[in-house]
């Protein structure tokens, strides 16, 4: 059993962990509307390894992999660095985050297994994270010439010419695009159609805001930062919870919204937050969405959705659990602007999200319940 102070370490690296979506990239969303952000980023390639395949070791590589940039940044492939002083600010910057969370080493270790890129898992993350800005660029409408020409150079002699041999279909894909040919029919060009029309969700923003107030959160890195919540509390999950399946459910649960957009949690009226027109539409969003996948693929999508939508499994109670808790995290440390805005009180909150909590985890909810009280108490 976790004690209230390991639980305050984690919630602490969490909390950290929300300055990543603050780092912005060098590539764009597909819209070409802003920079992506390596929260985002994080997300989206996590979504690519759940799809083509990757085990559960090596997405939680990857919801790890670039935190060290809330230190570092982001470096753009096609700008020269000098390696080894980034690789020693790198290595600095992940032993100070990580060794916020009681299990700082564990985390510490599964980032160092990535770098180095020479178990199977860390190869295959590391393809995945090499493959995302390649589509991310290549699917857009209209992509950035200078984009596709930093895509070109990647694929000639950068860190994703390996894909010839590693993944030669998605290298043949990419270069099919670039020439402007359309993908041949099957499997890949599903897949990759279902990833582009995922991006949406970096666009979908939500009813709270980030830890440092600056802007509201999205929806996409919403899922990372839930995904990695996931990861962090695992113990306090009961022994019949698996939370690689807890994880893959985050990862999609809010897909829904590229057509629903987010529903607050407090909102009220007709449209508001589990309400019947909510349900049907999201219900329909889902099937149009994962429907783009190849059918047995998209169909197992389709059915973990509607587990976490039923709440019914130890999986999908945690996960429940988590999606609750996290926006209230938020909210205490970004002195409760989202609450504000919506004139939520403690006894809502009692009932909106102790409720879950409390199912997930009756220690997580007697930690939180002590700071709900102490913030509405101090008014």
């Amino acid at each position: 059993m976790r004690t209230f102070l390991d639980i305050d370490r984690q919630v602490a690296f969490l909390c950290e962990a929300d300055r990543l979506k603050s780092v912005t990239r060098a590539n764009v969303l597909m819209d070409l509307s802003r920079p992506e952000n390596s929260a985002e980023h994080s997300w989206h390639v996590a979504l690519y390894a759940l799809v083509f395949g990757a085990s559960d070791r090596a997405i939680a590589m990857i919801l790890l992999h670039d935190l060290v940039e809330i230190d570092t940044g982001d470096q753009p492939i096609h700008l020269d660095h000098d390696m080894d002083a980034l690789a020693a600010a790198e290595a600095s910057a992940a032993r100070r985050i990580f060794g916020l969370s009681p299990d700082g080493a564990g985390f510490t270790a599964l980032w160092a297994e990535f770098e180095a890129a020479q178990s199977p898992d860390a190869r295959m993350a590391k393809r995945m994270d090499h493959a995302q800005p390649l589509f991310q660029v290549l699917q857009a409408a209209n992509p950035l010439p200078d984009h596709v020409e930093i895509v070109r150079a990647n694929l000639d002699k950068g860190r994703a010419a390996r894909l010839a041999t590693e993944w030669p279909e998605a290298s043949a894909a990419a270069r099919d695009l670039m020439a402007g040919r359309a993908l041949a029919a099957g499997d890949l060009a599903q897949q990759l159609a279902f990833l582009a029309e995922a991006d949406r969700l970096k666009s979908v923003h939500r009813a709270n805001t980030l830890i440092d107030s600056s802007r509201h959160e999205n929806s996409a890195e919403h899922s990372w930062h839930l995904a990695l919540y996931a990861l962090a509390l695992a113990p306090l999950a009961g022994p019949a919870v698996d939370t690689g399946r807890v994880i893959r459910m985050l990862l999609i649960h809010d897909l829904v919204e590229i057509d629903v957009g987010d529903v607050p949690l407090h909102s009220a009226g007709g449209q508001a937050h589990g309400s019947a027109a909510v349900q049907e539409a999201e219900a329909a969003a889902a099937q149009r969405i994962f429907g783009l996948l190849p059918a047995v693929q998209g169909a197992e999508l389709m059915a973990l959705w509607q587990e976490f939508e039923a709440v019914q499994t130890p999986d999908a109670v945690f996960a429940k659990g988590l999606d609750r808790c996290q926006p209230a995290i938020q909210n205490l440390h970004s002195g409760g602007l989202g609450w504000i805005d919506y004139d939520v009180t403690l006894p809502q909150l009692e009932t909106r999200v102790g409720s879950w909590v409390d199912a997930a985890s009756a220690e997580l909810w007697a930690w939180l319940h002590g700071r709900l009280t102490t913030h509405f108490s101090a008014g």
